[in-house]
């Protein structure tokens, strides 16, 4: 008898073609997109790795963010959110699947691109809380694709740095000064680290950053016992690749750069996080775990 639990990771889930998206202005959101994402609200287990805990999740409301925050909430840990003011109504949702799991959710709008908002929000999460030990930074920006460097005007990667990279500097800054040996920050990087796309080379630039900036920065945090990890995603199913690239190319996502030939589900990647931020990975520091439906980051 064949074990239910057991799936072929090439089907698990919906492959291209896609019904015929709209394309979506950045941030986008997850209630726009069809099919919809799955953040592992109906399929995610905790097993209380992670309970006592209190985590900060960049980009929460949505995608990526989404499934981490669900996925931490069922382990045990209470999550604050942060996002953009539009996307308010993610927001809520995301804060009821993490409620319903038993955790306390808290909510914290405003725009990262703000120096000030950066450290706001960790000092509100340690002010609701008590404590942060989990800090994720995991918002991006993504624009357009386009045709060539010409059309990367200097507005528009100054803006994709600010908040693809400075924020991190700016919110680990101020996490840091709230953290106990045992903590842990936790970057999201991308494959475009190392398989750069030129019509995201803004995007991709500032993900190769964020490799360098984990490295860098567990080397100096290891001596307070504080770990720092990245988890590299390759193609996922979320509002950034909508808001990003024509209906064409999202409505074949996943089937050319993946080698599963689809894209992967924010569902998919929670569990790396959780990895990443318990004692299961105690001994893991400045490491970039690529999860990338089978594309080769080495």
């Amino acid at each position: 008898m064949a074990n239910p639990s057991i799936t072929d990771p090439t089907k698990k889930y919906n492959q291209p073609p896609f019904p015929k998206q709209q394309e979506l202005e950045w941030p986008g959101l997850d209630s726009q997109m069809d099919p919809q994402p799955d953040w592992g609200q109906d399929s995610y287990k905790g097993s209380g790795k992670l309970a006592g805990r209190v985590a900060l999740i960049t980009g929460g409301d949505s995608g990526i963010g989404r499934a981490v925050a669900i996925a931490f909430a069922r382990e045990g840990a209470n999550v604050a959110i942060s996002y953009l003011p539009q996307e308010q109504a993610d927001a809520e949702q995301c804060k009821q699947f993490v409620e319903r799991s038993g955790a306390k959710c808290l909510l914290l709008p405003g725009d990262l691109r703000q120096k000030a908002y950066c450290s706001q929000i960790v000092e509100d999460t340690v002010k609701e809380f008590g404590k942060i030990t989990t800090l994720v930074n995991n918002a991006a920006k993504q624009g357009k694709a386009v045709g060539s460097l010409a059309e990367l005007d200097y507005e528009r990667v100054a803006e994709t740095f600010t908040i693809n990279i400075l924020s991190f500097f700016e919110t680990s800054k101020a996490a840091v000064a709230h953290m106990k040996p045992g903590s842990t920050i936790i970057n999201t990087g991308s494959i475009q680290a190392y398989k750069p796309s030129e019509e995201i080379l803004d995007y991709a630039t500032t993900k190769a950053a964020i490799v360098g900036f984990t490295k860098g920065l567990s080397s100096e945090l290891i001596e307070k016992g504080i770990r720092v990890n990245c988890v590299a995603p390759g193609p996922f199913w979320t509002p950034l690749v909508c808001a990003s690239f024509p209906k064409d190319k999202i409505k074949e996502f996943g089937a050319q750069n993946a080698p599963m030939k689809r894209p992967g589900q924010p569902a998919e990647l929670a569990g790396a996080y959780v990895y990443l931020a318990s004692e299961d990975s105690s001994f893991t520091t400045g490491e970039i775990l690529a999860v990338t439906g089978g594309g080769i980051t080495a």
